[in-house]
């Protein structure tokens, strides 16, 4: 007796093999976006003034200690002079590559607490750090 696939099992087998390959897709988290918050503050994750990670303003000495840290965790909010949660990263404040990958301006000011949507993996050049209290 010979078996032919008719119409409507060709399609059911299509619409697997679609589903499947769609299934396996959405598990691959690698390329995930996210909201990412930005500070600008010292190497210890002490939130300063933004101006001093502004590289078209600031051109006072010592202007190397400033750092833009980010991190999904990160809310609008936190008061200059307080130190960001734990589990942030940093990169130079005049990092243009950095800046670029992250969606912010590749000079100028970047204002505390901004909020970036839509930011890809964890993005960057980025310097892991250690801030907490």
């Amino acid at each position: 007796m010979n078996r032919r696939m008719t119409s409507r099992s060709v399609s059911l087998t299509s619409t697997f093999l679609l589903l499947a390959a769609g299934g396996a897709a959405a598990c691959d988290n690698g390329n995930q976006y996210h909201d990412e918050g930005f500070y600008c503050a010292d190497a210890n994750g002490k939130i300063v003034d933004e101006d001093y990670c502004d590289d078209d303003h600031y051109h006072g000495g010592g202007g190397g200690g400033f750092f833009i840290w980010h991190s999904s965790g990160y809310r609008s909010g936190y008061p200059i002079g307080s130190t960001l949660p734990a589990g942030g990263s940093k990169f130079a404040y005049n990092d243009s590559a950095a800046r670029r990958s992250f969606g912010l301006p590749s000079t100028g000011r970047i204002g505390n607490g901004t909020v970036k949507t839509s930011v890809v993996g964890k993005g960057g050049s980025g310097t892991s750090g250690k801030s907490g209290s």
